[in-house]
């Protein structure tokens, strides 16, 4: 019988324990931007990931739109097809022309991309679903230390949720923080030097962090099980042998 209730104790608590690892990964999901592989170099091109988690219970999310900032002077952005989404890139002319690092004088640049889902697609209702919308983008500005790309998430529901809120001097993240990348000072060793090279480097290395990510979170999922599983063990062996200490003691009471 005590064997039964130990087991039981120790699914409970596995299951506990797991339950609390997804549960603090989902109450800090908002929009992010991701970079897979060498860090975008200023003046340079390179690719950018937006990983878009549904947070609404009952509502799946149908649009997404990234803000560029003018002052950017992003020239090119290409998007990668995805499946049962159309994407926009938007151009807007500059208030003022800027010159790139190359020197070529830009007079248009991109100011947003968005991403519609068609008929029957959608990021599915709930909190157990993401989307990763991709982007090639440069040349890159040289006088800012990283690039800040304010959305908007519009769930089937209506309800439009803004990622706009730039993360302080302190460090401490904002309720709805605007999706940003960082950008590393111009190396001169080939890195971000075009689309084609830099795409394929951060893909490959997108698909080794996710593999990576899964496996380490799996790891980290069969250890607080094992843990909990030993300690259950334990408790259940030192209950045993008080039990038979115990058996033992009154047998020689009752010789006696």
């Amino acid at each position: 019988m005590s064997k039964h209730v130990f087991k039981r104790a120790g699914v409970l608590a596995a299951t506990v324990g797991i339950t609390g690892l997804l549960s603090a990964g989902i109450a800090s999901a908002h929009v992010t931007a991701n970079v897979y592989g060498p860090q975008p170099e200023k003046g340079g091109y390179g690719s950018i990931f937006f990983r878009v988690p549904n947070e609404e219970k009952d509502a799946g999310t149908i649009k997404v739109e990234v803000a560029v900032k003018p002052e950017y002077a992003l020239s090119s952005v290409r998007t990668k097809p995805i499946p049962g989404w159309k994407a926009e890139v938007v151009k807007s002319k500059l208030p003022t022309p800027v010159t790139t690092a190359s020197g070529t004088q830009i007079t248009e640049a991109v100011t947003k991309v968005s991403w519609t889902a068609e008929p029957g697609t959608k990021i599915a209702a709930g909190s157990t679903e993401f989307q990763e919308f991709q982007i090639s983008a440069g040349q890159f500005p040289t006088n800012v230390d990283a690039l800040e790309f304010p959305a908007t998430q519009t769930y089937e529901n209506g309800k439009v949720v803004d990622w706009n809120q730039p993360t302080p001097a302190s460090g401490e993240e904002p309720e709805h923080p605007a999706p940003s990348v960082k950008l590393a000072e111009k190396s001169g060793d080939g890195h971000g030097g075009g689309h084609g090279s830099d795409a394929k480097t951060s893909e490959e290395s997108h698909a080794s962090s996710s593999s990576d990510n899964t496996a380490r979170w799996l790891g980290g999922a069969g250890l607080v099980v094992g843990a909990l599983g030993l300690g259950v063990g334990a408790g259940a062996t030192l209950r045993a042998r008080r039990a038979t200490a115990a058996a033992a003691t009154k047998n020689t009471e009752g010789t006696k």
